[in-house]
């Protein structure tokens, strides 16, 4: 019974979104799409859907292109990875299972502590998003070559945990949904923990993958309506994302990654490198904000 509950619950919020996000675009005039999100979004969205993640990746690309300013970094990642990464979930919440109360309770955990954390990034002066999204990306990076490495924690046979494993398992889940409202992706730590914890890592994808999605949306309510967002990128990119994620579930689902895996520790390395020195510098003044 909770396994629907939370899929038409998803559904309607993603419905939401969606549409907030076009009367938004349309409010300030941001209707048209910029190509490239396109592009960075169908890319960016497959492999994530295969393991590799979205976050990292796409901000290594959006550095390395200038195509924002630093500080709009967590707000365009929120909201353009939100409809790919809700349509992920929808598939995977369907496809693997898992104990329906560790789900529902890591998914509210997230949440509540995006909702926390989405206010203060916006109001962060630059260098300090800046700085937390440099170390995130050298984490990211870390990680990475970790799993090339075969040094990551094996996990598990359980589809469920209890206990005092239960408890540490949602109050993680709300610190990282705090996190990912600066931009630091929730895949990585939560497939690590739980699986430290001895869940199956299968087990795992639909609530890494529903915290996510749950919490993406609501924190993106507040993002698309600040002046740290550019809309037309969001737009590209959630455009690109939804086919290709099904794309990756239903048509692809598996590839050698090992050697793509060690091309993004390069790319993710040096975009952290110029962000931690821009931080150190002193950042960049804010654009002036659209009306």
């Amino acid at each position: 019974m909770i396994v629907p509950i939370l899929l038409g619950a998803l559904s309607l919020l993603a419905l939401a979104y969606a549409a907030r996000l076009i009367i938004e675009a349309r409010r300030r005039g941001d209707l048209a799409l910029r190509p490239e999100g396109v592009a960075v979004g169908a890319v960016a969205n497959f492999f994530d859907t295969l393991g590799i993640g979205s976050f990292a990746p796409t901000t290594a690309w959006l550095k390395l292109r200038k195509l924002i300013p630093d500080s709009f970094l967590p707000a365009v990642l929120i909201a353009g990875h939100c409809l790919p990464t809700v349509t992920q979930a929808l598939v995977f919440i369907n496809l693997v299972q898992v104990d329906p109360i560790l789900l529902a309770a890591c998914i509210g955990a997230a949440v509540a502590g995006s909702l926390v954390g989405a206010p203060i990034v916006q109001k962060l002066p630059v260098r300090v998003v800046q700085a937390v999204v440099g170390v995130a990306l050298l984490i990211a990076a870390v990680l990475y070559a970790l799993t090339n490495l075969k040094l990551m924690p094996g996990g598990g046979q359980a589809l469920a945990l209890s206990g005092g494993l239960f408890a540490a398992a949602v109050a993680a889940h709300f610190v990282m949904g705090a996190l990912m409202t600066f931009g630091i992706g929730l895949y990585a730590p939560s497939l690590i923990l739980l699986s430290l914890f001895g869940l199956d890592p299968k087990a795992a994808f639909p609530i890494m993958m529903g915290a996510c999605a749950f919490l993406m949306p609501v924190s993106a309510f507040s993002f698309i309506k600040g002046p740290r967002i550019d809309l037309k990128l969001v737009l590209g990119m959630a455009i690109g994302g939804i086919p290709a994620v099904l794309l990756a579930a239903f048509v692809v689902k598996s590839l050698p990654l090992e050697a793509l895996r060690w091309g993004v520790v390069v790319v993710v390395l040096y975009a952290a490198a110029v962000l931690l020195w821009s931080a150190l510098k002193g950042g960049d003044p804010d654009p002036a904000p659209k009306p």
